[in-house]
């Protein structure tokens, strides 16, 4: 049985974010490739001919996916992928999905995808290996843990420095937890964030670094007596922007980046994001 979205909260803050991603940023997102002609599935030099093959990570997580499965259309990235599915103007039908690990898709050379969604944090070293469209989505980094770990009752960073904290390898999780974080000892380094979660719930680690929407879901689902410490203010210029991730000068990039830009312009990632990822609350913020 599919579960209901879970109401997730999550900063009214970051509930306006996708909307201050101006179309004219797509350039700088990363997009350098050009499709040569219209952006049409006829046109579209894909994978497989009149097919769009989307990838993401397994587990697939909420609340970006429902129920582990990327295909029902549920979940904010799973819509997403529809919604720029259809601004191509694929079909549910002709969208094919594939799995890719988070680390793998981030290195050059060749993709067995025509783009990739899973929280994909734009920055300007994976622009060197990859492409990226213009942002679908914007978060701040948060730091969770449970109920009565050294963490519990933490008010700034400051407080964090001599825990032991973890994040999953190649993200801006694990960037945040390094450099903004700065603890005494060194960061512990998970494959996945359930392997972080996992440390956590049997108190290897005594707090994890997630981006703010999965700390929510971790915090209130996933978690015995899950806590949220706070989110990072210093996450970066305006947080996290998340964006579409293609191979290095894909013919697709600009026709991608194009499709998210309209979606941003019509409203459809807004109302996405406010069926999907918040009810808007607040989360503290640790200084």
């Amino acid at each position: 049985m599919r579960r209901r979205p879970l109401a997730l909260a999550v900063l009214a803050t970051a509930a306006l974010a996708v909307t201050a991603c101006a179309p004219q940023e797509s350039s700088s997102a990363g997009a350098s490739g050009s499709s040569g002609g219209s952006c049409t599935p006829e046109d579209l030099p894909t994978v497989t001919a009149d097919t769009l093959t989307i990838a993401t990570d397994t587990p697939a997580y909420q609340p970006w996916f429902v129920d582990d499965d990327p295909t029902n259309g549920e979940g904010y990235e799973s819509a997403v992928a529809y919604a720029v599915a259809e601004q191509l103007g694929y079909s549910a039908d002709q969208v094919e999905w594939t799995t890719a690990q988070f680390n793998t898709a981030i290195s050059p050379g060749d993709k067995s995808f025509d783009f990739d969604i899973n929280q994909f944090t734009i920055n300007d070293e994976r622009r060197q290996a990859v492409d990226f469209s213009s942002p679908y989505y914007t978060a701040t980094q948060a730091v969770i843990t449970t109920a009565g770990s050294p963490a519990d009752g933490a008010t700034s960073i400051e407080d964090l420095k001599d825990l032991r904290i973890g994040a999953q390898v190649a993200t801006t999780s694990l960037d945040v937890l390094t450099d903004v974080i700065a603890p005494s000892s060194d960061p512990v380094v998970f494959n996945t964030n359930d392997d972080a979660k996992l440390a956590l719930q049997n108190g290897q680690v005594d707090a994890i670094v997630v981006d703010l929407p999965t700390a929510f879901y971790i915090t209130a689902a996933e978690l015995d007596n899950g806590v949220i410490v706070g989110q990072i203010e210093d996450s970066g210029d305006s947080g996290d922007q998340f964006g579409l991730l293609l191979a290095k000068d894909s013919p697709l990039t600009d026709c991608v980046t194009e499709a998210v830009d309209a979606l941003d312009a019509d409203g459809t990632l807004a109302d996405l994001q406010q069926q999907w990822l918040s009810e808007a609350a607040d989360a503290p913020v640790l200084n």
